[in-house]
């Protein structure tokens, strides 16, 4: 790991609440790296997958968007902290998401975060190895039989903290069940589902499970609320 050559590729950067998952509802800063080859259909961040030269752009530009786009600045993890700084972010939970951010060292990322008094979180969807800090909380939504064709990874299940499923039929908790038997996550991992666009036939299904295995509902709040 080279702290002057890594620079990690930035979609969005933006100040809100975390709507899903163990930390809904805290404040946070949402780093959004551009990136993914998993290719899930109802992703609703689809814009990241590409990085294309042509989209790069400087970070004035990038905080200027008004609207999601392919767009992306390359940034070092000092010129991250100066950006929070810069934008006068208050929060101090930074959730890093994408894209597939698990794609990227974050070792130093988290380094330079966690030294200023940041606390770490990662959404990621498990097909990549992890490199991340010892602090970080890993929230792992296994995405299966995805386009991409990438396997959830065993280790990566074992270092979740948070598993956070989005099932919309029975099949998709099947599946959570499948992986769960064939890669064991840790014995104090939290378990939630998520019901995939707030249908209300999932939500109904994902209420039954949670209840049946004491498991967590995650309902992404920013979304009823109509934020970020």
């Amino acid at each position: 790991m080279n702290p002057i050559s890594t620079r990690y590729p930035i979609n969005e950067l933006f100040e809100t609440i975390q709507g899903e998952g163990f930390y809904t509802g805290t404040p946070a800063i949402f780093l959004r790296l551009q990136g993914c080859p998993v290719g899930c259909p109802w992703c609703d961040t689809q814009h990241t997958w590409e990085k294309s030269a042509a989209d790069k752009v400087e970070l004035a530009t990038l905080l200027a968007k008004s609207s999601a786009s392919a767009q992306w600045a390359e940034l070092t993890a000092a010129e991250i902290l100066a950006a929070f700084k810069q934008q006068g972010f208050q929060a101090k939970h930074v959730v890093i998401t994408g894209g597939e951010p698990a794609m990227y060292d974050l070792r130093e990322l988290a380094q330079v975060l966690e030294a200023a008094g940041y606390r770490l979180q990662i959404e990621t969807s498990g097909t990549f190895a992890l490199q991340v800090s010892a602090a970080t909380w890993v929230t792992v939504s296994p995405k299966l039989d995805m386009p991409g064709g990438f396997l959830v990874r065993p280790d990566c299940m074992k270092r979740a903290n948070e598993i956070k499923h989005p099932v919309a039929m029975q099949k998709h908790i099947d599946a959570l069940d499948n992986l769960l038997a064939q890669c064991p996550p840790a014995d104090n991992v939290i378990i939630a589902l998520q019901p995939i666009s707030q249908r209300s036939r999932a939500t109904e299904l994902a209420i039954k499970t949670c209840i049946e295995r004491n498991w967590r509902l995650s309902v992404q709040l920013h979304k009823y609320l109509h934020i970020e």
